[in-house]
């Protein structure tokens, strides 16, 4: 995605940050510097009295400038807080769409990705680019994904707390930046989808509010399946299943629920592409193939990628194995369904 010496724009679309703040970003400043890159800062980064870096047409403008500079190859916002969906009527999407690149933020950033999403039809990040000046692990992962063209940050785990196969395009983000879309030209389109949440600060009483809003809108009839990433203030009181036993009471029992505890507001969280569409499977280990051409022929820089990819799923797959010695029997029914043999007899029954 990156190269060294290419240049990323680091912006602040919401709250605008703390004075106190600036060690921090100067830490950031260094540790991109020293990877290769060349990080160039807004110009509005902190705070007003009313917490604003910026106006909103001042913020949005910035941003734009960041699209149409050729020489910037990824945005990364460094804020979050309540503010981002301020900037969203004054982005131009057509620009943004002809002069694609990728978009990172997470937490309230979630307003400004769906509408990228929705309006653009272009893939964006749910990921904090700041979390990687807490430890060299974090920027280690940050470095093989970006840089060294590896898979590190997007392998996140998923366990299936009903049904074993979700397929669609995602979108979502933290569940209440999410909702203030509702109502909005920038809420995205969600049948067929994939729909994320997860939370920070989000009590139980707030949970059942958001998912009883979600329901109301008539989104739980309409997605392919729910991804749950850690809310991390339930979390701390209640365990899975009882997270589960909520969700459930809201959505039908048809559809697919899957958990991980890889992605949300913790400082090692992974990354998760909104606008991408993506199989999850508690059976089979979907990966993707590199770009083909000439028949038969890959994308030769692609290839080192998917090599990663594919080992990693024969390594969940083998440690699945392992954990689950007896098959239940509606796994095996899945698993004959995909095998050649049930392909071969469909084909000869269409001849």
């Amino acid at each position: 995605m990156l190269k060294v010496n290419d240049k990323i724009a680091l912006v602040v679309c919401s709250n605008g940050k703390n004075i106190e703040d600036k060690a921090r970003l100067e830490n950031l400043e260094d540790i991109l510097v020293e990877m290769g890159l060349v990080p160039i800062f807004t110009k509005y980064i902190y705070k007003d009295k009313y917490g604003r870096a910026a106006s909103p047409q001042l913020r949005a403008d910035e941003l734009m400038s960041f699209y149409r500079n050729n020489e910037i190859k990824a945005i990364f916002d460094i804020s979050g807080g309540d503010i981002a969906n301020e900037i969203l009527e004054y982005l131009d999407y057509d620009v943004i769409k002809e002069n694609y690149k990728p978009f990172f933020g997470y937490s309230d950033l979630t307003t400004v990705l769906n509408a990228l999403v929705g309006k653009t039809d272009k893939i964006n990040y749910l990921y904090q680019i700041l979390n990687i000046i807490e430890n060299e692990g974090i920027r280690t992962r940050f470095e093989n994904t970006f840089l060294k063209k590896k898979n590190s940050l997007f392998d996140a785990n998923w366990r299936f707390l009903q049904g074993i196969k979700i397929e669609g395009e995602v979108i979502g983000g933290n569940i209440r930046c999410f909702l203030k879309l509702a109502g909005t030209e920038y809420f995205p389109e969600v049948e067929n989808k994939m729909l994320f949440i997860e939370g920070l600060g989000t009590s139980v009483e707030g949970l059942l509010t958001h998912l009883a809003q979600l329901k109301q809108l008539g989104v739980f009839d309409k997605i392919s399946g729910l991804l749950i990433g850690t809310f991390t203030k339930i979390e701390k009181e209640f365990s899975v299943d009882e997270i589960f036993e909520i969700v459930k009471s809201y959505v039908p029992s048809s559809l697919p629920i899957a958990k991980t505890q890889e992605v949300g507001h913790a400082k090692d969280s992974k990354a998760l592409k909104l606008g991408e569409k993506i199989n999850i499977s508690e059976i089979i280990e979907y990966v993707k193939m590199p770009t083909i051409y000439d028949t038969d022929k890959a994308v030769e820089e692609e290839k080192p990628a998917f090599v990663e990819r594919l080992v990693g799923a024969l390594e969940v797959m083998i440690e699945r194995t392992r954990k689950e010695r007896e098959i239940p029997a509606y796994l095996l029914e899945e698993i004959e369904r995909h095998s050649w043999k049930k392909k071969i007899e469909t084909i000869y029954k269409l001849l």
